[in-house]
């Protein structure tokens, strides 16, 4: 398998793609709802799709699409290759920002992760690794992560699932974000699991993400140092939902400890 030719198509394919959302922001968008009121698709999140099946199927017509809108055959088994594929991560954004939103493509083989990607549309930010090789941005090789204490943390957290969960006690988590020094929401898992990877923050936690979510941001954080499970320690399965919990070493262990097991 040419896995150096697999990530030069993907790399080209992720930046063309990026092109086509970019000149779509003078056009008008069809906005539709899917499961709830916020959980938005528009026709540039199938096409974005679309465009990743015909070229995929085009040059590698044996590997199969695990994608968000559903293009493609319907994926229960991680045998051989798929790719997992988020066309707009951020779509809220998207619509109301045109910024803070990017494309996600995780490429496995029998359920190892091989190659993730990541790109910042807007801000021409291209976050990729390679499996044993190493994350970088825009082609500069991320640093290994270094560990810091949960005081001096930069968590990514959505305020809404300190309202109301039904994995960790709302006590724990408004604890926790006492503890740290602040909290950040992009409104993109994708980007911040790539902002993890980088080092701009230090730890992320959210209580449910699809795949296509998280699939290439847990490869770019593992090939720094990083960890990612679910937030009881799991590891995660490439075909469920999930909690998702990434960090810098050794920030995992004491934060899973002291703010998510339930006692």
């Amino acid at each position: 398998m040419n896995w150096k030719e697999i990530d030069t198509y993907a790399k080209h394919w992720i930046k063309e793609a990026g092109e086509r959302i970019r000149a779509s922001f003078g056009l008008e968008l069809t906005v539709e709802t899917k499961s709830n009121a916020n959980d938005l698709v528009t026709n540039m999140d199938k096409a974005t799709e679309e465009f990743f099946y015909e070229k995929i199927n085009q040059q590698f017509p044996e590997h199969r699409i695990l994608g968000e809108e559903g293009v493609g055959e319907i994926i229960q088994d991680l045998k051989g290759i798929v790719w997992i594929i988020d066309p707009i991560d951020g779509t809220i954004n998207f619509v109301h920002q045109q910024r803070n939103f990017a494309i996600s493509i995780g490429i496995f083989e029998d359920g190892v992760g091989k190659i993730g990607l990541i790109y910042d549309v807007v801000h021409d930010e291209l976050y990729h690794s390679f499996k044993g090789g190493g994350a970088f941005m825009n082609g500069i090789r991320l640093p290994d992560l270094k560990p810091v204490p949960v005081k001096e943390t930069i968590l990514a957290i959505n305020a809404s699932w300190i309202n109301s969960n039904k994995l960790i006690p709302k006590e724990k988590l408004i604890k926790l974000v006492s503890d740290v020094r602040g909290t950040r929401s992009t409104g993109s898992a994708a980007l911040e699991l790539a902002y993890v990877a980088a080092g701009r923050y230090d730890a992320y936690v959210t209580l449910r993400l699809s795949p296509w979510d998280y699939a290439a941001g847990l490869l770019l954080v593992q090939e720094v140092g990083g960890a990612v499970t679910d937030v009881y320690g799991n590891d995660i399965d490439f075909l469920k939902k999930s909690s998702i919990f990434a960090s810098r070493p050794g920030l995992h262990e004491e934060m899973i400890d002291t703010y998510f097991k339930n006692e």
